[in-house]
């Protein structure tokens, strides 16, 4: 017969294991890092995660029964928010934990940029130093909705599909830092190609917005 103190703990450990099992998906771990952005719709998040609405609608019940996000009706929109920034904070450490105990991700990485120019590693405190200082000029094409809910002070707001229309407007003879949603988004690789394809020095900034909160640095918001 189980003590009280068996069944206490057996009930707690249960409680814990929602949380395992809500982001227990690579889907629902994308769609997590998504909204982690800013909150979203499910239509956005569906595309964005190449999903169909309905597999995209479950996947966000999922994470929602485990109280990682919240829904709010909007019109016809349902839009998805985080409950608690804490929930960033905890993908972010799961994200860093599975980077320092799996080298597989590392060799996905590699893989992945190996020989395209202004992907390899930078010394982060002279690049991050140098943003603070406003010595290089940083872009942020991640969308604005999400540039409005948090960014790197000083950045511009330049979504990758404005990008080629803006070339005009930016500096030849400075320093061009891109960056998005993290390590892993593939929006300022693709923005990095461009810009260097157009004669632009151009560089990646692998931290995100999350990063950068997590070195204790402050963001701004809005436009």
């Amino acid at each position: 017969m189980k003590t009280p103190g068996r069944q206490f703990k057996n009930a707690i450990y249960e409680q814990f294991s929602r949380i395992g099992k809500a982001v227990s998906s690579p889907k629902r771990l994308e769609l997590l890092d998504l909204i982690c952005q800013g909150a979203k719709n499910v239509e956005t998040l569906a595309r964005e995660t190449g999903l169909t609405f309905a597999n995209a609608s479950q996947h966000l019940q999922t994470l929602k029964a485990a109280r990682l996000i919240e829904a709010e009706k909007e019109g016809l929109h349902v839009t998805y928010r985080l409950s608690d920034q804490k929930v960033c904070a905890f993908f972010r450490s799961m994200r860093v934990l599975a980077e320092n105990q799996l080298a597989e991700i590392d060799m996905i990485k590699r893989r992945f940029l190996e020989n395209q120019e202004g992907m390899e590693p930078v010394d982060r405190t002279d690049l991050l130093n140098r943003v603070k200082e406003g010595a290089v000029t940083v872009l942020d094409v991640r969308p604005v909705d999400e540039y409005r809910a948090g960014h790197i002070p000083g950045a511009i707001s330049v979504p990758l599909m404005q990008l080629e229309k803006l070339f005009s407007k930016l500096p030849l003879d400075q320093e061009i830092v891109a960056y998005c949603r993290g390590p892993y988004c593939v929006l300022a690789v693709q923005a990095v190609e461009m810009l260097r394809k157009q004669g632009f020095k151009a560089i990646r900034l692998e931290e995100g917005v999350q990063d950068w909160l997590a070195m204790g640095l402050t963001v701004d918001t809005g436009d």
